[in-house]
């Protein structure tokens, strides 16, 4: 580990410049007053001297950080995890993923599971995105403990209400000087960037400003040039974390090159803010996507720098599209809001997600998330990538849709069904049958929509024109089509439709009798001439749902009821 020998949070190396070089003592502690503890070089309003409550922040957070060591250090009811979504877009399945395995590790523990909002990129953060992200969370069932709309001990939640807090710590790395302004333009770090690589070399920083003087500094700062505040990396240092997911990951500092802390608008940067926050608010698991692998190498060193024990990192690999590419909206759905707007129960998206990058070691695949959060185990997450599978989640929301108490899933049917116009009235008795006659062909609750609306109909004549119904249609169709007829006009049908399934069965029986068919001459025929398709489910099913809905049918249902079924079979047999 980077950390070495444990120093107090918030302290600095006792060897003090020894280890970071550069300038310290009056001209420091005057860069840290003009540029971090005055206004920043871009008079950036959110970076202004902290006063009042806000210096308070501040100061608590000195306070806090003198702790954090204590909850990284483990112990009965310490773990403390954390999901960062940045607000500029929606949920994706992998950020959900991400907080999933954070969310359960710390219910199992008996921890604390946090959301923190980070906006800091300004341009690109809406409070619409940040809405609609805990809103998909809380649909999860992932409550947090500690966030921006619940608050908690080590708050602000937001990065945007932290600002006068990492002002305190740059400033701190500054007067220790590792950390030191920097009046490099944009062309001039270019013209650096290029010539590393036509050396061959690493793309680090190279400017002057890291160990310039301190009349050119001051020169520099009288004009009113502008400048960020750089991170001094040391040199020659190898930095070890040992990831939980990948074993022990090592990084040359020498690779790196001095980073931007704060930029020339007063804004800190990513890895800043990051390992500012960890640390105050006590995280002791860091679980998060392989892309992030990168930049711990900054986070390690600033948390080395302010003598921050660092949490336990895990990083997983990214959820992968079929085709083993990055998963992304050309893929079809990948949001969160998506899914659940498409049907998926959030049962079911737990349950699936939980399982891309982890496994319990067994051969189960339907969690609830009781039973997910007794199993889960960070020594059971894999490297490997994890290819989503939309496949595979269909068919296990369908197992999570049998598994629903049927009053929740009749009326999740009847929402259904009436946004679709097929009812005017969710009736329980008639979805009952509907849902008998689909649950086991069903994914989505939605799929009891064209059911019923396939139920409904009659596509007699589509039917009786295709090729599979000819052999009927050329051996008697026409003279079963009758007595079908004549038995309605009889009332004989509507009798038996109105008796058991018993009375229905003996009247085709009977009328096997009379025609002298059975076997598939007598059920296909039947079929056709009652429900217009030859597949489906039990026909005398299927009048059961055709009577107990005609009072109930809606504007969006192509519902053809008995009297006119018979109208349109007899018009058929007269013209055939």
């Amino acid at each position: 580990m980077a950390s070495g020998r444990r120093r107090a949070p918030g302290a600095l190396p006792a060897a003090g410049m020894r280890a970071w070089g550069g300038l310290s003592g009056p001209l420091a502690r005057a860069w840290t007053l003009r540029g971090l503890r005055g206004a920043p070089a871009a008079a950036s309003p959110a970076f202004a001297r902290p006063s009042g409550p806000a210096r308070w922040r501040a100061a608590a957070a000195v306070e806090v950080g003198e702790a954090a060591g204590a909850a990284a250090s483990g112990g009965p009811g310490a773990v403390r995890t954390r999901f960062a979504p940045s607000p500029t877009g929606n949920l994706h399945v992998g950020g959900a993923r991400t907080a999933l395995f954070n969310w359960l590790y710390a219910k199992q523990q008996g921890g604390t599971f946090i959301v923190r909002v980070e906006d800091t990129d300004a341009a690109r953060s809406t409070k619409e995105s940040e809405a609609a992200v805990l809103r998909d969370l809380k649909w999860m069932g992932m409550q947090w403990d500690e966030g921006p709309d619940v608050g908690g001990d080590f708050g602000p939640y937001r990065q945007s209400e932290r600002t006068a807090i990492y002002k305190e710590y740059a400033a701190k790395l500054v007067e220790a000087g590792a950390a030191y302004p920097c009046f490099c333009t944009d062309e001039e770090l270019a013209a650096m960037k290029a010539q590393a690589e036509r050396d061959g070399r690493p793309p680090v920083y190279s400017g002057k400003w890291a160990s310039a003087s301190a009349a050119e500094v001051e020169a520099e700062m009288a004009k009113g040039t502008p400048y960020v505040y750089r991170f001094r990396v040391p040199k020659d240092r190898e930095v070890t974390i040992a990831d939980l997911v990948r074993g022990d990951v090592t990084w040359n500092t020498n690779t790196l090159g001095d980073f931007v802390l704060i930029r020339s608008n007063g804004l800190p940067v990513y890895n800043f803010c990051v390992a500012i926050d960890d640390a105050l608010m006590k995280v002791t698991h860091v679980l998060r996507a392989e892309e992030h692998l990168p930049n711990t190498l900054r986070q390690a060193l600033v948390y080395d720098a302010l003598g921050f024990q660092q949490p336990t990192f895990g990083h997983m690999s990214l959820i992968l599209a079929p085709d083993k590419s990055k998963l992304s909206k050309r893929h079809g759905a990948t949001s969160v809001g998506d899914f659940e707007k498409e049907g998926y129960l959030k049962e079911a998206m737990v349950n699936y997600l939980s399982l891309l990058g982890w496994n319990d070691g067994s051969e189960q695949e339907i969690y609830s998330v009781d039973e997910l959060v007794e199993s889960f185990s960070l020594d059971r997450i894999t490297k490997s990538g994890a290819v989503f599978d939309k496949v595979k989640l269909n068919w296990m929301n369908g197992e999570h849709l049998k598994a629903m108490p049927e009053a929740d899933r009749l009326a999740a049917a009847g929402a259904a069904v009436l946004a679709a116009g097929l009812l005017t009235e969710a009736d329980a008795g008639l979805l009952g049958l509907v849902l008998e006659l689909s649950l086991d062909s069903m994914e989505k609750v939605d799929d009891c929509v064209p059911r019923l609306r396939d139920l409904l109909a009659y596509p007699l004549e589509e039917t009786l024109a295709g090729k599979g119904a000819r052999k009927f249609v050329d051996n008697g169709f026409r003279e079963f089509a009758a007595a079908v007829v004549a038995a309605h006009e009889a009332g004989a049908l509507a009798e038996a439709l109105a008796g058991d399934g018993g009375a229905f069965k003996g009247w085709v029986q009977g009328l096997g009798k009379e025609l002298g068919v059975k076997g598939k001459n007598l059920f296909m025929p039947l079929r056709i001439a009652l429900t217009g398709k030859m597949a489906g489910p039990d026909v005398g099913a299927q009048m059961q749902v055709l009577q107990r809905a005609d009072p109930l049918v809606g504007p969006g249902a192509d519902y053809v009821d008995l009297t006119a079924r018979m109208a349109a079979l007899k018009r058929w047999t007269e013209a055939a």
